[in-house]
């Protein structure tokens, strides 16, 4: 079974691929594509229960915890950065249901405010998941030793077993949306 760190890495990989998505269908918003309410509802869905609910909160609730107990300050250095971007992606989150709801109902501004957030969220969580990846779970496994990542993988498990899909639903809802909304990837010749 890999690591708690490496199941976190992996749920990043997943959320790149919404990230995708939604970079295209703000992309194709802005570019006149008329875009389905229920387009709206699958990402808000995943972005909501996977990254945040599922994913954050594992961070929050369970790694966060164990690297303060290490000595690492919880207001500020990375663990501050990390909450302080949790907080914006929900904000941002917000601003693009607003935006969407303002779509859905005609409002002549709502795709350039839709634009707007999801590019502003895109770039945050594609920083954040640098940060994490590169510094912060490095932290980490550096120093929580095997008894405190037993410990980790232990509240990680309680965390899943108390959310109501499984993350292979959530792998899956993720390939279908880059499938649907990703834009395909330039190449230079």
């Amino acid at each position: 079974m890999p690591t708690p760190i490496k199941q976190l890495q992996a749920e990043h990989r997943i959320i790149e691929k919404a990230l995708r998505a939604l970079q295209g269908l703000s992309s194709r918003m802005g570019q006149g594509e008329r875009i389905d309410p229920s387009a709206f509802q699958r990402l808000f869905e995943f972005l909501t229960i996977f990254a945040d609910q599922r994913h954050h909160q594992k961070e929050e609730k369970c790694l966060f915890p164990a690297l303060a107990r290490q000595g690492l300050p919880r207001d500020h250095g990375p663990i501050g950065m990390m909450l302080q971007e949790h907080c914006t992606g929900r904000a941002l989150i917000a601003q693009m249901k607003r935006a969407a709801g303002g779509y859905v109902n005609g409002d002549p501004n709502a795709t350039r405010h839709f634009a707007q957030a999801a590019d502003d969220y895109v770039h945050l969580l594609s920083e954040h998941i640098a940060k994490e990846d590169n510094m912060l779970f490095r932290i980490a496994e550096g120093v929580l030793d095997s008894r405190a990542m037993q410990s980790l993988q232990n509240d990680f498990d309680q965390a899943e077993a108390d959310l109501p899909e499984s993350r292979a639903k959530y792998a899956h809802d993720a390939e279908e949306l880059e499938l649907a909304w990703a834009l395909p990837e330039r190449t230079t010749a």
